[in-house]
């Protein structure tokens, strides 16, 4: 797994962070007052989400006049959905391969043959 990848991985690992994205899925862009207001925390408790969503590249802020608004970046979500898929991969054709040898016949024997 990439370093990149562990970040997204380590950044989803909180619900919170999670609802924040989820929200920020669902709209163009979103300041940490504003998310703030739909968490039972606070909007500081929300800022430091937002900064290790933005450590793992899954968000990017923008100052607008006063306000900083949020935005998700998704790219990072797909190097991880990519990275499963490919440890997914592996194991169905690890699984298929133990399927092929359980299913054949060893030594030469039959399974009745068997002690």
């Amino acid at each position: 797994m990439t370093d990149a990848t562990g970040r997204v991985f380590d950044a989803l690992a909180d619900p919170n962070r999670r609802y924040v994205l989820e929200a920020l899925a669902e709209r163009e862009t979103a300041t940490a007052t504003e998310l703030a207001a739909e968490l039972p925390v606070t909007r500081q408790a929300v800022a430091k989400h937002l900064a290790a969503l933005s450590e793992a590249g899954l968000v990017e802020s923008r100052r607008a006049g006063r306000e900083t608004r949020y935005e998700l970046t998704p790219a990072p979500l797909g190097a991880a959905m990519d990275w499963m898929a490919g440890v997914g991969a592996e194991w169905d054709s690890r699984l298929a391969l133990l399927r092929r040898h359980l299913g054949t016949p060893h030594s030469g024997r039959s399974k009745r043959e068997r002690p």
